[in-house]
């Protein structure tokens, strides 16, 4: 069979980086082709090539047996090609039937824009991915989850026969990951081929026919997933092996961090009227706290409470090593010893106009001032002893945060909450969009803080993870506090059935 696309010897520098360098392997019509690698192996630097994000390259791009090299994306749309970024590329300003159909209007014949148009065909688009996103909600007003649906949504209603889907499910629940699965059959179905990055080992060998690994820019591998494991995909991408994390057995302290009594979020408006209700919980110095549910269970209103960043102040009572506080503003936390780490690392977590060093030490810049003057010197040390630290891949401080990869942006994200000497830790889905590598890294620096003494309260969207890292793990259903579990006690089955449980 004639390969749909041939990629010959590309390459692609940035300065000194050698992003991609001499990649070649084909791509077979209606096939499910996966490429995994760990975070800077080149896996996003060759889709945006594919798809025309990157214009400029070394090598052959074959479409169809015939040479292309995109100026544009527009000219890779127009040859068949849609992408959906792992990076949501949403206008917030806009509602969603205006970000699905963006520069794509319909029209009346006196040019007048057809909103109800636009409005029926994403409601139609919604409809495919089972969901009830009002294409007239402004995007500003959803969650990560909705968010990603709705660029799903917009790569759906191109049309495109070949479409590259980059980490789609980073921020998506059980049940809209199995929502995408039967999409995907349905494309697959009708012949469209999909190029597949994902850091997820069930999602890949669920989905693929194909896995091509890339390591540090360099083709590694192309093997059917019939004939691999995923311990050897693994080995492929990181070069080595990974043993599995062994969880330390030393008794966590009993002095309590934190508490909460009796939390509680409203919600005006909403039929519920909560986004938290009741909930009461304790943290130990040197526990590792999980934190389950579905989407909209209030994984994130919880962490956002304990940091003072809720719009509505919570009700009830929080406590830090015994004193009640109450926080207006995350600054005000932050003094009290509680640092975070955001689910969305794009909108809430980097400041993308700044280097390296700024965004590490942005939130410390009293430590390394004098007379309100910023030491340079200083502020480069600190920001080095994070990079070292978190062993972040950079070409130096002074690089801009955004040429980094996904998980080396994390990672600085984490050696700022650093400089601020938290006692509490509060993880919001730190892994997503995270390669294996990363992930295992930041497991083992999860487990060395909590040994040194800091309390962590983690949330995921994957409960392999959270069974993983936590020595607790507590449930939320629409709010409410519906399961608590021990290491030994907690199973993915008895979470599920306490994160779906019924209640009024």
């Amino acid at each position: 069979m004639e390969p749909v696309i041939s990629i010959r010897n590309v390459g692609k520098r940035f300065g000194a980086v050698h992003a991609l360098n001499d990649v070649s392997f084909d791509v077979t019509p209606g096939e499910l082709h996966a490429v995994m690698g760990e975070n800077g192996a080149g896996k996003s630097t060759l889709m945006k090539i594919l798809s025309g994000v990157i214009s400029g390259f070394e090598g052959e791009l074959l479409l169809r047996g015939t040479p292309v090299q995109f100026s544009s994306t527009r000219d890779a749309e127009n040859a068949g090609i849609s992408i959906i970024h792992q990076e949501l590329n949403l206008v917030e300003q806009l509602s969603v039937a205006a970000n699905i159909f963006l520069g794509r209007e319909s029209r009346s014949w006196l040019g007048i824009l057809n909103q109800r148009e636009m409005d029926d065909r994403a409601a139609a688009l919604l409809s495919e991915l089972d969901t009830n996103i009002s294409p007239r909600a402004p995007v500003s007003t959803l969650r990560v989850g909705d968010q990603q649906l709705v660029e799903i949504a917009k790569a759906l209603s191109r049309q495109s026969d070949i479409l590259i889907m980059d980490e789609p499910t980073s921020a998506l629940t059980e049940s809209e990951v199995a929502r995408l699965y039967r999409v995907i059959d349905k494309l697959r179905t009708s012949g469209v081929t999909i190029l597949y990055i994902s850091h997820k080992m069930n999602e890949v060998f669920r989905l693929a026919d194909r896995i091509t690994v890339l390591r540090d820019g360099k083709f590694v591998q192309s093997v059917n997933r019939a004939d691999t494991t995923p311990r050897a995909i693994a080995h492929l991408m990181v070069g080595r092996d990974l043993e599995p994390r062994k969880k330390h057995t030393t008794e966590r302290a009993a002095s309590v961090v934190l508490e909460t009594r009796h939390l509680s979020l409203p919600w005006p408006g909403h039929s519920r009227g909560w986004r938290l209700k009741d909930v009461s919980l304790k943290l130990h110095r040197g526990e590792i706290l999980g934190i389950a549910g579905l989407m909209g269970a209030g994984r994130t209103e919880l962490l956002e409470c304990l940091f003072g960043a809720t719009d509505l102040p919570p009700q009830g009572e929080i406590l830090i090593a015994g004193k009640s506080r109450r926080f207006s503003h995350p600054s005000q936390a932050m003094r009290a010893g509680i640092a975070m780490v955001t689910e969305d690392r794009k909108r809430l977590g980097l400041f993308a106009h700044m280097t390296v060093r700024e965004n590490i030490t942005v939130c410390s810049l009293s430590d390394v001032s004098s007379a309100g003057v910023i030491g340079h010197g200083r502020e480069t040390s600190a920001a080095m002893s994070q990079i070292r630290s978190m062993s972040v891949k950079t070409n130096g401080p002074e690089a801009m945060i955004t040429t980094l990869s996904g998980g080396n942006q994390q990672k600085c994200i984490i050696g700022r909450c650093m400089l601020t000497n938290p006692k509490v830790l509060l993880l919001d889905d730190p892994t997503r969009g995270v390669d294996i590598g990363a992930k295992a890294e930041l497991y083992l620096l999860m487990e060395q803080l909590a040994s040194e003494g800091m309390a962590i309260v983690v949330t995921s969207s994957e409960l392999p993870e959270l069974l993983t890292v936590s020595d607790r793990i507590l449930v939320l259903s629409e709010g409410v506090l519906t399961g608590e579990f021990s290491r030994s006690e907690a199973t993915e089955q008895c979470i599920m059935e306490a994160a779906t449980k019924a209640h009024v």
